[in-house]
């Protein structure tokens, strides 16, 4: 399946990749190599075979979600290089003008 300049382009476009008339130009068979690849695996993979994304099966472990004891805000704000009222204090970033 030959690959033309022009869908390289529209690929581009899609992509919202600003692309020359050089660079689609060499694009055009490097994707064209990519999916004659997919196109080879895709025939190797039978009907027997399922579809996976990982090799091994994974599963999620899970805990009992239980209430403990937290430490004391006061022990946790000393440690903090800045506090204002009982809180967290760290730089504003919204809103300011660069």
């Amino acid at each position: 399946m030959a690959i033309t300049a022009a869908e390289v382009a529209r690929l581009g476009e899609l992509a919202r990749i600003r692309l020359t008339a050089e660079e689609t130009e060499t694009l055009a068979p490097q994707l064209e190599v990519i999916l004659a690849a997919v196109a080879t695996v895709s025939e190797v993979a039978g009907d027997d075979i399922p579809p996976t994304s990982h090799a091994l099966d994974l599963v999620n472990v899970f805990r009992a979600d239980e209430v403990q004891p937290s430490l004391p805000a006061e022990a946790v704000l000393a440690a903090a290089p800045a506090t204002e009222d009982g809180r967290f204090r760290v730089p504003r970033i919204l809103g300011e003008e660069q």
